[in-house]
């Protein structure tokens, strides 16, 4: 089995920082893609930022300037380092990525549970 762990949610105030992490474990053979979307209250669960296995990415635009993401490929995590963070930001934040297991030869998809991130006025 695979699993992904995340940790990092909390409450901040408007303008704080927060640092996301997603550890993946279990029967890895391959990570590729991973990602962090985010799902507000009543909104479609949405794509923050995905990076690949070889270091490109890409933000959604509404966080483009203040989120970072990275990943360390030794350690099978991503990160989401998130600055000047707004109320809008307000959400729980899903890890993502595609992962190939031992003895199976195609990617499969597999989340986080979800971590609440909460950002005060």
């Amino acid at each position: 089995q695979v699993q992904l762990v995340e940790s990092g949610g909390g409450l901040v105030q408007a303008g704080g920082s927060l640092r996301l992490s997603c550890a993946a474990s279990g029967s890895i053979f391959s990570i590729g893609t991973m990602a962090w979307y985010r799902q507000a209250p009543q909104k479609q669960r949405e794509l923050v930022a995905r990076i690949t296995s070889g270091g490109s990415t890409n933000y959604a635009d509404s966080v483009k300037g203040r989120f970072t993401i990275s990943r360390d490929n030794t350690r099978n995590t991503v990160n989401l380092q998130m600055n000047s963070l707004k109320p809008e930001d307000t959400a729980v934040y899903y890890c993502n990525a595609a992962i190939t297991r031992l003895g199976r030869p195609f990617y499969d998809d597999y989340w986080g549970q979800g971590t609440q991130v909460t950002v005060s006025s």
